[in-house]
């Protein structure tokens, strides 16, 4: 019955974290939003003190659930684990040691790239953001193409389903399919690998949950050494030989109380005389958590779009990003430091952005992390749907009113690209499209009232959505673009 449940809990999650970055209506965020905040190292991130501290009083009553319900990656490999077996008729694990110096060397250079402002790197080996990134690089293009497929074969007058643009690129399919490899190829071969040597929230989850009040616990008189526990242990953790757990590995999935025909195996908690035989194991683990605290206290304080056509059948040049002197972070991430602080790279909000407007940086010093940039669409003044996806605290929330008032940049005319001065029409697209009045059109001559207009911009109202680089019709740069501010400011 506990194995069941488990199951249960754990494929609902899964496919609930899941259409968060599928879902292109915004349905998922809607009513399951909440799942994204739920994951631990987000959630440490946001510093969100309430879920880290449930997360921590869960794991110390019922031991490493998180790990087989809530984690995404963790439920993935054991579907992995559990196609394996169906494939090849049974499914075998073996008992194996701890490798504790793998655990703990991954973990402090973890804890030691988020301490020093590094998160988008440490995030190459967290688990919520690795699964985040596979969703949406490998899995969501396909899922946008069958959902084109059905826009394109409905009627004209049904909008069950409509057309959707994606953006995708080689480094994200590269790095997706490189961990998908990584990982699937571990689970294949030996389930729990992966969040048992080198996951960091495996690590620090499995320290504490050696100390929960209920476990698995082997009944020494009714065990008859037959080893079934130990063959269906996806964690690897139980030495049936020796009749003994190692809770740092146990990720509570009660698989091996399933397959016990003895009932020697029950989730309880361990009696004075079962705790005394393990003495010896206790203390070791008890110096491997005081290393893994004294780690966690220090960090805690340290802290191709296809081509379109016009009227006249002519090719339309897809536009291209200009060269910023500053990046744009979006709005509610209140400066570009908290930004790269915080974000994991994730995904979330690349995936639910419904402008078109954000994509995975494709630069060194800010690879995988979302840029906004504006050649297929623009940020809406009215638009909160980042700071409301974002789990760990790199675009906190905000409401419409705040977000309509953020300058996040601001704009600059390109006098050499705009149409008025190298072809000496009118043009004004900009100014009409300003969503906060800040564009007005002046006479290139200031002699000369009927000389072309060209675009003004008042810096000091521009909020940087983009709208004037998005619509202006030079090609392939703007004749406008928005220049990033490292600080948000209110206008």
């Amino acid at each position: 019955m506990l194995k069941t449940i488990r199951v249960i809990l754990a494929v609902i999650c899964l496919l609930a974290v899941t259409m968060l970055f599928l879902d292109v209506t915004g349905t998922a965020v809607r009513y399951v939003g909440w799942l994204a905040k739920w994951q631990f190292m987000p959630a440490l991130l946001a510093m969100n003190v309430v879920v880290v501290a449930v997360l921590v009083v869960v794991s110390l009553i019922f031991g490493r659930v998180y790990c087989s319900v809530l984690c995404p990656l963790g439920v993935m490999q054991d579907v992995i684990s559990w196609i394996h077996g169906k494939v090849a008729k049974r499914r075998k694990f073996t008992y194996s040691p701890a490798v504790t110096w793998l655990r703990i060397t991954m973990l402090a250079l973890f804890v030691l790239l988020i301490a020093l402002g590094l998160a988008r790197i440490a995030a190459f080996i967290e688990p919520y953001s690795e699964y985040g990134r596979i969703v949406s690089s490998l899995v969501k293009p396909l899922y946008v193409d069958a959902n084109n497929a059905l826009a394109a074969a409905e009627s004209p007058d049904s909008y069950t389903f409509w057309h959707v643009d994606y953006y995708v690129t080689w480094a994200m399919v590269a790095v997706a399919a490189i961990t998908f490899i990584v990982v699937a190829v571990l689970a294949w071969m030996n389930g729990r690998t992966y969040c048992n040597t080198v996951c960091p929230v495996g690590t620090i989850l499995g320290y504490l949950s050696q100390f929960s009040w209920l476990k698995p616990v082997i009944d020494t008189s009714k065990c008859n050494h037959c080893g079934s526990c130990g063959r269906h242990c996806k964690a690897s953790c139980i030495d049936s030989k020796n009749q003994k757990i190692d809770y740092t590995r146990c990720v509570a999935c009660m698989d091996c109380i399933g397959y016990c025909k003895q009932g020697a195996l029950t989730y309880a908690h361990r009696s004075k005389s079962s705790v005394k035989e393990a003495d010896e194991s206790v203390d070791k683990s008890r110096r491997q958590f005081l290393t893994v605290s004294t780690i966690l206290a220090g960090t805690a304080v340290l802290k191709a779009e296809e081509k379109t056509v016009d009227g006249g059948l002519a090719t339309i040049i897809d536009k291209e990003k200009p060269v910023r002197q500053t990046r744009i972070t979006p709005p509610g991430s209140r400066s570009i430091a908290n930004f790269t602080k915080h974000c994991t790279s994730c995904q979330l909000c690349v995936s639910n952005c419904p402008n078109g407007v954000l994509r995975p940086s494709t630069e060194l010093d800010t690879f995988m992390q979302p840029e906004v940039s504006f050649e297929r669409g623009y940020c809406r003044p009215e638009c909160t749907t980042c700071s409301d996806v974002c789990p760990a605290g790199a675009i906190l929330p905000i409401d419409r009113a705040e977000r309509s008032a953020t300058q996040v940049g601001h704009a600059v005319w390109v006098r050499n690209n705009c149409l008025p001065v190298t072809e000496g029409v009118s043009c004004g697209n900009c100014a009409r499209h300003c969503p906060v009045g800040a564009i007005t059109m002046i006479s290139l001559d200031a002699d000369n009232p009927d000389s072309p207009k060209v675009p003004s911009v008042n810096t000091e109202r521009c909020i940087g959505c983009g709208a004037c680089e998005n619509l202006c019709p030079s090609r392939p740069f703007s004749a406008i673009y928005v220049e990033g501010h490292e600080v948000h400011r209110n206008v």
